[in-house]
């Protein structure tokens, strides 16, 4: 019998709750978080199929597992969104290295429903907007969509949430 450890004690633990890749397992999912899951897929057909939000809608609640969202803030997002694309591009093209065309629909999707909690959602802290639509991206985004969803939407915060990160920065919360 050997020494040596096995290859499983060399694997780091795995989280409770997370696939093997780190992704958070449906069932541990918040009904906010499902519904911003939802939302995404509905940006996603508007942005490349250019289908109404109406029929998205239709579409979205018959799918399994919709039940288990927060449908209002479904609502929010999906409505939201795309009534107000034009003002939330303006707001995320500056903070851009490249042009919005560019930008994978995912991607573009989550700065949407990223700005539009900053701008909509009060009751959502900044850092959770920006902690779930990191996690959007890891999940649904391209291999390293995830960071830039996340420089995007850092550089954001400080001018939609400007109280809410400076209290998080002086409390050691957030970077300066």
């Amino acid at each position: 019998m050997s020494d040596a450890p096995s290859s499983a004690a060399k694997r780091p633990p795995r989280q409770t709750g997370t696939t093997g890749a780190g992704v958070r397992k449906s069932a541990s999912k918040s009904v906010r978080s499902r519904s911003r899951e939802f939302a995404l897929q509905g940006l996603y057909q508007h942005l490349v199929g250019g289908n109404a939000a109406s029929d998205i809608d239709l579409f979205t609640r018959d799918l399994a597992g919709f039940h288990k969202a927060d449908a209002a803030h479904y609502d929010a997002l999906l409505h939201g969104c795309i009534e107000q694309a034009t003002d939330l591009d303006a707001l995320i093209l500056p903070l851009l290295d490249r042009k919005m065309a560019e930008i994978s629909p995912i991607e573009h999707g989550i700065m949407w429903i990223g700005a539009y909690e900053f701008l909509h959602c009060p009751d959502v802290p900044w850092r959770v907007t920006l902690n779930e639509c990191i996690e959007l991206a890891k999940e649904f985004g391209g291999t390293d969509g995830h960071k830039y969803v996340n420089a995007v939407l850092n550089g954001l915060a400080p001018k939609l949430r400007a109280a809410e990160v400076e209290a998080d920065r002086l409390a050691g919360k957030a970077r300066p």
